[in-house]
């Protein structure tokens, strides 16, 4: 994906959430401009994987199912989708978070458990 297909071009991007390093995001995210909705800490995949995976929400499973709606990304590129993220991103591998409403604060969820692919 290039950076004219973002919703935000990486150029504006201020740091918000450097180091903490990468994450998956979907294009509903990153292309189409919408705020987290969910996300959950699952254990990281490799080296540079935060374990961290952001939803707007409204993906169904055969969206999830198609590898070019998801991409890896800086957690940092998602703290410039939405600020909101950076105060849990230092939660324990296994912590979910969900706004209420799907538009109002950051809950913690507490009985989620991630598809199995």
């Amino acid at each position: 994906m290039l950076p004219q297909d973002f919703a935000l071009h990486p150029t504006t991007f201020k740091p918000l959430a450097v180091g903490f390093g990468a994450c998956l995001a979907t294009n509903m995210i990153i292309v189409d401009g919408a705020k987290v909705a969910f996300c959950y800490r699952e254990k990281p995949d490799n080296e540079i994987d935060s374990g961290w995976r952001f939803f707007a929400g409204g993906e169904s499973d055969e969206y999830l199912d198609d590898p070019g709606n998801t991409g890896v990304y800086d957690i940092n590129t998602v703290a410039n989708y939405d600020p909101q993220i950076t105060q849990f991103l230092d939660a324990p591998i296994g912590s979910a978070f969900e706004r209420e409403a799907g538009v109002g604060r950051f809950v913690q969820v507490y009985d989620f458990q991630p598809r199995e692919d």
